[in-house]
């Protein structure tokens, strides 16, 4: 049997709905009551439950608005959940492979991160946070610090070369606001005016 699921009713006054994420892909199977979507409405995000168990096929795609009460997928409650074919055996398998690295990465990781006594180009950590936003190597200064640590003095001072590009663009990108932030939008403009 296939069972329509359609957007149920957020609110009184709200008629559309925009599906913000999808949960779940197209082809999987789904368990009663479990989030498959997530909705904005022009004055909240909720989640979309899965009103039985079943085989989804998605029918709105991220970003659609949708008026309520429309169909946004199907769910085939005749089939079956999916059988475990040996996957169970693996995850048990890497299991402990999981938890030996977790036990070598604290004794590695002090070994790894601290620095032994008098090397030079070494920055402190208010020095490392400032050459990483400029995208300089420490191997490029030299430090002034005690055994040639490169302080923050040094990493404030430091010019990067003509090849490494520098902050200034920010990688601005342009998205589709979301009903809610639309909604915020509008209000805003009308009470400042």
């Amino acid at each position: 049997m296939i069972l329509e699921m359609k957007v149920p009713s957020p609110g009184e006054s709200i008629k559309e709905v925009e599906i913000a994420t999808w949960l779940v892909k197209d082809g999987d199977y789904v368990e009663k009551d479990q989030a498959i979507a997530e909705v904005d409405s022009d004055k909240a995000t909720l989640e979309l439950p899965a009103e039985a168990s079943g085989i989804i096929t998605l029918k709105a795609s991220e970003g659609d608005a949708v008026a309520v009460g429309a169909v946004v997928c199907l769910i085939d409650t005749a089939a079956s959940p999916p059988t475990p074919t040996g996957g169970e055996e693996s995850p048990k398998a890497d299991a402990p492979k999981v938890e030996e690295k977790k036990a070598e990465d604290p004794i590695a990781a002090p070994v790894a991160q601290t620095p032994p006594s008098g090397t030079g180009g070494h920055p402190s950590p208010a020095a490392r946070k400032i050459l990483d936003e400029k995208n300089i190597q420490p191997s490029d200064i030299v430090g002034t610090g005690k055994g040639g640590r490169i302080t923050k003095d040094d990493a404030v001072n430091a010019v990067p070369s003509m090849g490494t590009p520098t902050g200034g663009n920010r990688g601005s990108e342009r998205t589709k606001l979301s009903m809610l932030r639309r909604k915020v939008a509008e209000r805003l403009v009308s009470a400042k005016k």
